[in-house]
């Protein structure tokens, strides 16, 4: 309690300084980053100080009751009050060490979500377009942004492959525990006789990186021209302004057909590129750590089976928590997906917790 009680303490000297030197006048860019530092900073001292007041007041309460000079009535007063307030303290110290708990500096970024059709063929496709719809829809209720930048459809519907943008407050943080494979169970529509079949999609959500955070130099890159392909219509151009962008260092590539514009291809292909070098820097960064998150409540390893859709039953099951909701038509409309994420967040801060105690 003492060595918390320290770092408390530090945090609100922080606190102090960082208010001080704001108040100064100093110069744009420092102000940016104080600003940055101080918004930051600001949510963990409210809960600190409101900690401290109830702690405060639960020893004030402590001291009546113990005290032989109380009057009968204020001590049955107090005692009264006590468990309330004890309640309420026990509360303010568990979010404290929530606040305190090391911070994935990607969080606050959006993301490059993919998704794409695997094993199960057409159902596959259609699969992976309801898991898009699903994180559409709840990116709507969210009031996230989305874009799509790159799209190949399914012959049948649905899709081979999707790749989107979504921005907005602390996307990468709600959503970074959704890479993995996605399974249904369900009946096709094509199936006369009615037999079950078991498809699988998967899912790969990449911080999306400012442009500061990765450096990509021009001479690193291999940009192929082609003509776009499709199934007719305005998906034919008869122009070379599809685009494939080749990161020599890392070989990574990505390729992107869908606007008619070479420069906004381009754009989007960028955009992708950006957030899969950032993401390998990433991975490659935590390979050390590798052995510590097989315990957490996911690796983010996109081969690994998350979650199972069972359309007879009505259930998903997240099989990493061994949650199991009978909610499928809310959860697949992205409106009670929440209910699967705020699951996985609480999980996941358990395990930091015991982690940190320990």
């Amino acid at each position: 309690m003492i060595a918390l009680d320290a770092r408390l303490d530090a945090l609100l000297d922080r606190f102090a300084i960082l208010e001080a030197r704001l108040a100064g006048g100093p110069d744009a860019e420092t102000f940016v980053r104080l600003s940055r530092d101080y918004a930051e900073l600001e949510p963990v001292v409210a809960r600190i100080r409101a900690y401290r007041a109830a702690a405060e007041e639960l020893a004030g309460l402590d001291g009546l009751i113990a005290d032989p000079k109380t009057d009968a009535d204020m001590r049955a007063l107090a005692e009264a009050e006590r468990p309330g307030v004890a309640a309420q303290c026990e509360t303010l110290a568990h979010e404290v060490r929530l606040a305190l708990l090391p911070r994935d500096a990607a969080d606050d970024l959006g993301v490059v979500i993919e998704v794409r059709a695997g094993t199960g063929g057409d159902e596959a496709a259609l699969f992976a377009g309801d898991l898009f719809r699903m994180y559409q829809r709840h990116a709507d209720l969210r009031g996230w942004r989305m874009e799509v930048l790159s799209v190949s459809e399914g012959e049948v519907g649905g899709y081979k492959e999707i790749v989107a943008g979504i921005s907005g407050a602390g996307v990468y943080a709600r959503l970074k525990f959704e890479s993995g494979v996605h399974r249904v169970q369900r009946v096709p529509e094509t199936e006369s006789s009615g037999r079950i079949h078991t498809s699988a999609a998967t899912v790969a959500v990449l911080p999306e990186p400012e442009e500061v955070d990765v450096v990509i130099n021009d001479a690193d890159l291999r940009v192929d021209t082609y003509r776009s392909s499709g199934s007719g219509g305005q998906h034919v151009n008869t122009t070379d302004s599809a685009i494939r962008i080749t990161h020599l260092p890392t070989g990574i590539a990505v390729a992107v057909q869908d606007e008619r514009s070479q420069h906004k291809n381009r754009a989007k292909a960028m955009q992708m590129l950006r957030a899969r070098i950032f993401d390998e820097s990433r991975q490659r960064r935590d390979a050390e750590r590798a052995a510590a998150r097989k315990g957490q409540v996911g690796s983010g390893d996109r081969s690994e089976r998350i979650r199972t859709y069972n359309f007879p039953q009505g259930r998903v099951t997240d099989h990493r928590i061994n949650l199991t909701l009978y909610k499928l038509p809310q959860v697949v409309s992205g409106e009670a997906l929440d209910e699967v994420i705020d699951a996985l967040l609480q999980e996941h801060q358990a395990r930091l917790l015991a982690e940190a105690e320990a």
